[in-house]
């Protein structure tokens, strides 16, 4: 195996959900992994497995609202990433929609489409800005629909669950590749949904369902099952993986099955190994810096702030009425002007108000 030369990187830790990443095991799972963080705890959230719902940045905002309150003891500042999808002015390789994202230490992607997510990060600025980030120690942190995107092969989950469509799968991101290993990730192993009727086990496939989708990977791809509230957590500084949470990691469809609180080695997964050439990536310094003597929106406030102005965007006015009371009990007025929005703290009526320009995409 391949040292690690810390003077270049320090590879972070990647984290694969089977699900409740959201739930109270989640919670104890993302605060351990933020306790080895060195403050402040900045956590990015990109909206793209979720871009094509008209509502992406709902779902974006609620996982922000789990962050900011049920892990308020680091203090996390969260930024919504809306990089939704290939040419469009959202776009996950648009430079000024991405710039917040190379300030964080925790990258978060979560529910959506599986097959979305592969086409819309596939060879973007977004996705080589993540990889560049976890070789500097960030924590990159997949659930759900991200889970299944960052394998080797992914399963089609909405396309043959809710579609019907034949059995296939379609080649991933395979973030793990690097590391020499070839992986068909599936989430949602153990799902019981379907009841005594209908059998959703592997993720939502059923057993004689996935005995047939096995028989169409390739012989060095390996299946990964990562069960329903619980994680594996791949350390490659210490070379291995940590099972967390109240379930099971499965290895090869039965082959291996680890328990929550088991540790093994990546080689049980495939070859792995640490790339001869691992050097960090160069990522871009951030453009705007703030003028000197100009007061600034903390961060988390600043992010609640985004979301305000997406929802106006997009005419929920209900929603942007909410944010606005929201950031009144958090200390700051929000007033709105045809050039964008202005800002002053409540309880400091002889302060200036503070524009913030709209962007004119």
């Amino acid at each position: 195996m391949v040292a690690i030369m810390r003077s270049q990187v320090q590879l972070g830790k990647i984290v694969l959900f089977g699900s409740g990443e959201t739930s109270a095991v989640g919670r104890r799972i993302h605060n351990r992994l933020m306790s080895e963080l060195t403050p402040p705890v900045t956590i990015a959230i990109l909206e793209t497995p979720a871009g094509f719902q008209p509502n992406s940045q709902h779902v974006a905002s609620e996982v922000a609202e789990f962050f900011r309150e049920r892990l308020q003891n680091h203090r996390p500042q969260v930024r919504i990433i809306p990089a939704r999808k290939k040419g469009t002015p959202f776009s996950p390789d648009d430079p000024q929609i991405l710039e917040p994202l190379l300030d964080a230490n925790y990258v978060f992607l979560g529910p959506g489409s599986p097959t979305y997510a592969v086409y819309n990060l596939e060879g973007t600025l977004a996705l080589k800005y993540m990889l560049g980030l976890h070789r500097q120690g960030a924590v990159l942190c997949f659930a759900s629909a991200a889970t299944l995107a960052v394998g080797a092969k992914v399963l089609p989950v909405y396309e043959i669950f809710k579609a019907g469509s034949d059995l296939y799968w379609i080649d991933g991101l395979n973030v793990l590749g690097q590391f020499g290993l070839e992986l068909a990730i599936v989430p949602h192993w153990n799902n019981r949904e379907g009841g005594a009727h209908l059998d959703t086990s592997r993720c939502f496939m059923g057993r004689e369902r996935f005995e047939q989708l096995k028989r169409l990977l390739p012989a060095s791809t390996t299946i990964l099952g990562i069960e329903e509230h619980t994680a594996l957590v791949f350390d490659f500084q210490e070379g291995r993986g940590t099972v967390m949470g109240r379930g099971a990691v499965t290895i090869g469809d039965g082959e291996k099955v680890y328990p929550a609180g088991h540790s093994f080695s990546p080689t049980e997964l495939g070859p792995y190994q640490l790339p001869s050439t691992l050097s960090p990536f160069d990522l871009p310094k951030r453009a705007s810096e703030p003028q000197v003597g100009q007061p600034m929106l903390p961060p988390e406030v600043a992010a609640l702030t985004s979301v305000r102005e997406e929802a106006r965007r997009t005419k929920d006015w209900a929603r942007s009425d909410a944010l606005r009371q929201k950031l009144l009990e958090m200390g700051f007025e929000i007033q709105d002007t045809p050039q964008g929005y202005r800002w002053r703290h409540k309880d400091d009526e002889s302060a200036g108000w503070v524009l913030v320009e709209r962007s004119s995409r």
